[in-house]
């Protein structure tokens, strides 16, 4: 759908007053589906993580359900701390809001058990960068003394957001995030863990950059890898069921969005479809990354800044040759078939709004393009 076809297929919403295009009723969906999704036992859930865009997600999934949910958040700190601090606060609305640190143990007894009996926790943390020594703070350790903590609390079920590139750990952020996973695996306690393919938010670099005029960036010829994207509201929802649904529970869960699974060349050209304007593609070459992660190596043997840069390039070349999709360990291949779908929201929807509204999300420091 071009951007006059949008604006011709609008529709008028008496409620609102306003033009809906096709994808915001499709986007709106899953939203008025899950309010209704009420869970029939009220559980008491306490929510790490939920400053970021899953996790506050996650947080409304699991308030539309009618849990007890109560979130600990670090306070931001600095000139605009209390507007930021006040805004976090605003996004999780429903939930009750504790301040302190998910990564200190001493925090999370004191402020995040504070009052007693959980049933359950959801933890939505991950490292900001991937970088080994964040990554292992985080994805590892934090984890491991939240799941103490939840034990010594007596909590019955934990939870957990991992992601589907565990598959294939090459990678200290997922060496990180598997080995948490076993020691959850091992623990004794009723457990879930998601690993979801990719965020709509890792996926929407390059719409701005369309739009001033600029071609889209592919690693190789763009047909290499795809994804099955999934939004927050889908994966909020998803990991929220995960505390009732028996057939989520004790089970690794892959998990993507709706419809089949698109390349990065497909993305591309939907973009250029959505604008009107005639696609343009600059490849580069993966062996260019191969080039600045061994000159990066070798300067990290006497710069630590240059040692995390060479990770963070790491991390690229990843996701530019590896599928975030089911690998299938017998035919050593990405699997789309067998990657399971979850909710109605599609990235194709996404690019419309996004481009409707002129904005996209804020990765911060997850910037590639």
């Amino acid at each position: 759908m071009d951007v006059e076809q949008a604006r011709r297929g609008c529709h008028r919403t008496a409620a609102r007053g306003c033009l809906t295009t096709p994808a915001e009723e499709r986007l709106t969906t899953v939203v008025q589906a899950n309010a209704s999704a009420v869970s029939g036992h009220a559980l008491k859930v306490l929510v790490l993580g939920a400053s970021g865009t899953i996790g506050a997600a996650t947080v409304r999934a699991l308030v539309r359900r009618g849990h007890q949910v109560v979130c600990l958040v670090r306070h931001r700190q600095g000139a605009n701390a209390a507007q930021a601090n006040q805004a976090v606060a605003d996004r999780l609305l429903g939930a009750t809001v504790r301040w302190g640190d998910a990564c200190d143990p001493v925090s999370l007894l004191g402020d995040g058990f504070a009052d007693g009996q959980f049933d359950a926790v959801v933890s939505c943390m991950a490292s900001r960068t991937g970088a080994p020594q964040d990554a292992w703070r985080v994805d590892h350790q934090a984890h491991v003394d939240a799941l103490k903590a939840a034990q010594s609390a007596g909590v019955k079920q934990f939870v957990l957001l991992s992601a589907i590139c565990v598959q294939k750990p090459l990678l200290a952020f997922q060496q990180a995030k598997l080995a948490f996973e076993q020691t959850l695996i091992d623990s004794g306690m009723t457990y879930a863990i998601v690993r979801p393919t990719a965020f709509f938010k890792s996926l929407s670099g390059q719409v701005q950059r369309v739009k001033n005029g600029k071609a889209f960036l592919l690693f190789g010829d763009g047909r290499r890898t795809a994804c099955k994207p999934i939004s927050d509201d889908d994966l909020g929802d998803f990991i929220a069921g995960c505390l009732d649904q028996p057939d989520r529970q004790n089970r690794i869960l892959p998990i993507g969005g709706p419809g089949p699974a698109i390349t990065p060349r497909e993305q591309g050209e939907h973009l250029f479809k959505l604008m009107g304007l005639k696609p343009r593609f600059t490849s580069v070459p993966v062996g260019m990354l191969d080039l600045i992660i061994s000159a990066l190596s070798l300067l990290g043997r006497v710069s630590p800044a240059a040692a995390g840069k060479a990770e963070l390039a790491r991390i690229g070349r990843y996701y530019a040759t590896e599928s975030m999709l089911v690998f299938d360990t017998v035919k050593q291949q990405y699997d789309a078939v067998a990657t399971p779908s979850h909710g109605t929201q599609t990235l194709f929807d996404a690019y419309e709004l996004w481009i409707k509204n002129d904005e996209a999300p804020d990765r911060g420091e997850h910037k590639v393009f």
